[in-house]
């Protein structure tokens, strides 16, 4: 068997090879026997990952996840984005409003506050147009004309 090319390199003392063929082998480094042939490399890597004694692979890594079980975090509250802010400013708006205007209500309101941008307005401005071309008729936002948006009614 010709080898092509070696694939994958592990700390095992086997390796990963693929043939003129396309199927994968598992080569010991120190030139012992070969054992395969696999239809694809994941095969390979979890043959060469199962433990000696015959049982999966998948069984050991359960059992580390298991040992190592993480304690449960409390859920954070998720910060309101600017658009999504902008939106509920809208909402309880009964006018048409520029981004300039919606960024101050928006911190007026304490829903959201620029993180240190210089231009807010032109992100949310950005972010309110591509949302009208990306959604259409299902867009939260309508131009109500040149810079002013209001929400559908």
């Amino acid at each position: 068997m010709s080898k092509k090319k070696s694939t994958s390199k592990a700390k095992s003392g086997m390796q990963v090879k693929k043939d003129a063929k396309g199927r994968f082998w598992l080569v010991p480094k120190d030139g012992g026997s070969e054992h395969g042939p696999f239809a694809t490399k994941k095969e390979a890597l979890d043959a060469k990952a199962a433990p000696a004694d015959g049982a999966p692979a998948s069984d050991a890594k359960e059992e580390k996840k298991s040992a190592k079980a993480k304690k449960a975090k409390p859920a954070k509250e998720k910060k309101l984005s600017a658009i999504d802010a902008a939106a509920q400013v809208l909402v309880g708006s009964k006018e048409a409003m520029n981004c300039k205007e919606l960024v101050e209500a928006m911190a007026a309101k304490s829903l959201w506050t620029s993180p240190g941008g210089q231009t807010p307005w032109a992100t949310l401005y950005s972010a309110i147009i591509r949302e009208i071309a990306l959604k259409g008729k299902e867009s939260r936002f309508v131009k109500s004309e040149r810079g002013k948006f209001t929400t559908k009614a």
